[in-house]
């Protein structure tokens, strides 16, 4: 059935006429940092556990279930959520060209690359950013874990948790009233960061794959 007049004329009303080189406005993607801040704390709510077993693994994009993990895999899973980043074929792949660049052989009696597990260890995760200039700084020795400059979202920070244990987590709000997603033991959660400054600050990363 075709248009009445003043059905046809109360549409071309309501058109918003555009000028010359103007084009309908599209939202803009969230900057890449932004994307893996806030793929991280999508994870807060699904991540309920902490679980440091071995696990064999599929590879590429190998996983254990979401529900559980460790710390790194907070790290991991955002960036292949945000960004099709798949840290475990990165970490292998690299590890597999220059093995003793890699803290494996002297740290846990490795002989070569075992892509279970690789990719889900703290000195590993900070031997690849570094070897991918995503270093910023790194702390002095003992420094307070909240002692970082300017984190932004999608920043990476690692620490020495009690002055011992590798950890890693993602940066989600900042520079102001910085928070942190990580899983320290009870499953990903969303902290300010200065709930971290018992423990000891090492590294501060921004990696954009």
């Amino acid at each position: 059935m075709g248009l009445n007049r003043r059905t046809a004329l109360g549409m071309l009303v309501a058109t918003p006429l555009l000028g010359a080189g103007e084009a309908f406005a599209r939202p803009q993607p969230a900057p890449s940092g932004e994307r893996l801040a806030q793929a991280a704390r999508d994870q807060v709510g699904v991540t309920k556990a902490y679980d440091p077993s071995y696990r064999a693994i599929p590879y590429p994009n190998g996983d254990v279930l979401r529900s559980t993990g460790v710390c790194a895999d907070v790290l991991i899973r955002a960036a292949r959520d945000a960004w099709r980043a798949d840290l475990q074929q990165l970490i292998h792949e690299d590890m597999t060209r220059n093995f003793d660049a890699y803290p494996s052989r002297r740290a846990w009696g490795l002989k070569g690359p075992d892509s279970n597990i690789d990719h889900r260890r703290v000195l590993n995760l900070e031997t690849y950013l570094e070897r991918q200039n995503a270093l910023l700084a790194r702390a002095p020795a003992k420094a307070a874990g909240d002692r970082f400059d300017d984190p932004i979202p999608g920043d990476i920070l690692t620490w020495r948790v009690w002055g011992q244990r590798p950890h890693i987590g993602v940066v989600s709000q900042g520079p102001e009233r910085v928070r942190v997603v990580h899983n320290i033991g009870w499953g990903a959660k969303e902290e300010p960061l200065w709930m971290l400054k018992f423990h000891t600050a090492v590294g501060h990363y921004r990696w954009r794959a």
